[in-house]
């Protein structure tokens, strides 16, 4: 097992935070929608579509909130046609940043993006510019009270799983995107809880910020993802525990 960065608890806590106000369920239709048109509305042929349903059951949305955002994707009930682009830039002390985003006007949320990054320090980058900096994976988060270490590791590693990593109160189970959906099933079928599970991109390498720079970084990521168009922020920092604390 090997250790990992904070990112992962302060995208778990930050999960939490919108599941309370609701603001989840918005970007889970887009997925949702969008899974459904590149991928057709067949969720045993679809996989990124299952995993987008997956996760919208687990954050307790309607049945009818999902029928429709497949409908909508598939065509067969009118919808909004939404675009996926990735940004790509540098936030405060260096830290690389990626910005998934799913939108129906290119410029108003290219604008809303740049303007955070200039808000706090940093500055968005060309196509490319960071992207190297990180692996995509698949990642299926476990709290460490609903399993034990040595059961997780051998049933994830026997499933095809990559890693089986800790942070705090957290296990990471890490897989190529091609084991995915098959370690996913695995640990479903012990009824093992997972937290999230998703394709996303891990950072290859860490850089750790203090200071002003871990606050403003914190501040950044967090606005980010308060944006309606943004669906998830990768980033490669690693910040002090304290900091953690008040990222909850």
């Amino acid at each position: 097992m090997s250790g990992h960065s904070k990112w992962s608890s302060i995208k778990h806590k930050k999960a939490a935070k919108d599941a309370r106000r609701g603001k989840l369920f918005t970007k889970l239709i887009k997925e949702i929608t969008v899974a459904a048109r590149m991928g057709g509305g067949d969720i045993s042929a679809n996989p990124r579509l299952r995993t987008a349903v997956q996760t919208a059951k687990a954050a307790s949305m309607p049945n009818d909130n999902i029928e429709r955002a497949i409908k909508k994707g598939t065509g067969e009930l009118e919808g909004v046609h939404y675009e996926e682009i990735h940004y790509e830039g540098y936030g405060p002390g260096g830290a690389a940043i990626l910005v998934q985003v799913l939108t129906d006007n290119k410029n108003r949320t290219v604008q809303e993006i740049r303007h955070l990054f200039s808000k706090y320090g940093g500055n968005l980058g060309e196509t490319g510019c960071v992207a190297w900096m990180f692996d995509k994976k698949g990642l299926i988060t476990v709290e460490k009270t609903k399993v034990g270490e040595d059961q997780l590791i051998n049933l994830a590693l026997e499933a095809g799983a990559e890693d089986v990593r800790e942070e705090d109160s957290l296990f990471e189970v890490v897989t190529r995107p091609e084991d995915f959906e098959k370690v996913r099933e695995r640990l479903e079928r012990e009824k093992i809880p997972t937290v999230a599970a998703q394709i996303t991109m891990i950072p290859k390498s860490t850089v750790f910020l203090d200071g002003h720079n871990a606050e403003q970084i914190l501040k950044l990521t967090e606005e980010l993802e308060e944006l309606d168009d943004v669906q998830s922020v990768a980033a490669n920092f690693d910040i002090p525990n304290e900091l953690l604390e008040r990222a909850s």
